[in-house]
């Protein structure tokens, strides 16, 4: 590599890490903290004040996503032809908004519908950030910057749970409930990011002033190049055949076991902290609790990093993706049967580690065969059926717990979903549909070697 050439590089990336990801991690840590701050309402107040069962609130916590289903393909699309600057900032203010009105819900069927409207408000957003930070980064470092941006997932309940407990501990100010102060709280910062990013985003490398003339040239010729030989390599995939492209579906039902229980233990897990009042006796406050619901997830921010630092270093291979899968389906099960909270939650850890190691690593897989308006369709499409799960395991998780009297079945349900996405990127491996990635350091400045063949 020409050493002119890869200070270049270096510098470029390094320039797209620190100016672009932490903001746009920022603005999927305001995401992820919105959809899910139902969570952490439900069990402190709003399930009493609605007189919610368990099967409503998982509903409602699921509803969500099928309003974003039903326009996320489109949304993306819309971000690939008018540019991420514009949309990602759109659907940030929009959700703000409709995140807002939660606080003066005020029974189950008001619930329903604005779960639904902030599904349809926020459809687009995560696929649509993947989608734009794949656009300014070649494929041997996307692994790299898709884990800093995944960070923020994690990192949302280590910071959001007990600043949720915090809010709903500010009973009685505006006259609110708690948990609708809390609602008030995470609303507002959509809103004002949502309008910064309207200024601070660049649709491309080459409208970034931040960067060099060298730093552009370099970065939209790395991109240019590896985007035709991806065509070249791929010419059937367009958006019309991704949708019956079989690679495409494959990685649907992978990412769909992965959300499953993402959301199972994101919608669930401070109700099971609630929960151990009645089982072993134990009395926490609501902060307390906040900070019991963010533990899993600060060694799973730390598994996450490591583990795709790793699959930078090697190249992504299957492994990366279908051996947490493994871990994780076995371990959820067994957080029922450890007895005592804190077994509990070291169970739950591994769990939650073993699922944000797998995800960042499992993005890179589509836009080996995927470019352009295709790459476009195709993530969406994905995360289109992981939101399936979404909305699956947050309505069938309840569900079963009115049904059985405990979180025993709906957790094995868990731990079933999981054990497939392993077996599926297997399967999917040993078929030859999914390149083993080279690793970084062993490829050539244009980053050829990580394209699948057709």
């Amino acid at each position: 590599m020409d050493t002119t050439q890869s200070v270049v590089e270096k510098s470029a990336i390094r320039k797209v890490a620190i100016r672009l990801v932490p903001f746009v991690a920022l603005m999927f840590f305001i995401n992820y903290l919105d959809r899910t701050a139902i969570s952490f309402a439900g069990p402190n107040g709003m399930n009493a004040d609605l007189a919610l069962s368990a099967a409503q609130f998982g509903f409602a916590s699921g509803v969500f996503f099928i309003g974003y289903i039903l326009l996320e393909v489109p949304s993306n699309l819309a971000l690939h032809k008018f540019g991420a600057r514009r949309w990602l900032a759109r659907i940030m203010v929009s959700w703000g908004i409709v995140s807002l009105l939660f606080t003066w819900v005020g029974n189950v069927e008001q619930l329903y519908i604005l779960r639904f409207i902030l599904g349809v408000a926020e459809a687009g957003f995560f696929p649509g950030a993947i989608l734009f930070l794949s656009l300014w980064v070649p494929s041997r470092h996307r692994s790299k910057i898709l884990a800093l941006f995944y960070l923020a997932q994690p990192l949302t309940t280590v910071i959001g749970a007990p600043f949720a407990g915090l809010l709903i501990q500010q009973d009685g100010l505006f006259g609110l409930e708690g948990w609708r102060v809390m609602f008030f709280g995470v609303a507002v910062p959509a809103i004002i990011v949502g309008i910064v990013a309207w200024f601070y985003l660049a649709d491309s490398p080459a409208k970034a002033k931040w960067l060099t003339q060298e730093e552009k040239t370099w970065l939209t010729g790395a991109l240019e190049k590896e985007k035709n030989e991806t065509v070249s390599s791929n010419k059937h995939v367009s958006v019309r055949t991704v949708f019956g492209n079989g690679r495409v579906w494959m990685l649907s039902a992978i990412y769909f076991g992965f959300i499953y229980g993402l959301y199972a233990l994101g919608f669930f897990l401070p109700t099971i902290i609630a929960g151990f009042e009645g089982i072993y006796g134990t009395k926490f406050d609501v902060f307390q609790k906040g900070l019991i619901t963010a533990i899993p997830y600060l060694p799973a921010a730390f598994a996450l990093y490591f583990w795709s630092k790793d699959a930078t270093k090697r190249g992504v291979k299957t492994w990366h993706i279908a051996l947490p899968a493994l871990i994780g389906g076995l371990s959820i099960p067994l957080a029922l049967f450890a007895g005592s909270p804190a077994a509990t939650i070291a169970v739950i850890t591994i769990t939650a580690m073993s699922i944000f190691a797998a995800l960042p690593n499992f993005w890179t897989v589509p836009t080996q065969f995927l470019t352009g308006a295709a790459a476009a369709a195709g993530i969406a499409l994905i995360n289109t059926i992981g939101n399936l799960a979404g909305f699956s395991a947050g309505y069938i998780t309840g569900w079963l717990k009115d049904l059985t009297g405990s979180y025993t079945v709906p957790m094995f349900v868990v731990g079933g979903f999981m054990l497939l996405s392993c077996i599926l990127m297997v399967t999917l491996s040993r078929a030859g549909k999914v390149s083993e990635g080279v690793p970084a350091e062993a490829l050539d400045p244009a980053g050829a070697g990580l394209h699948s063949e057709p």
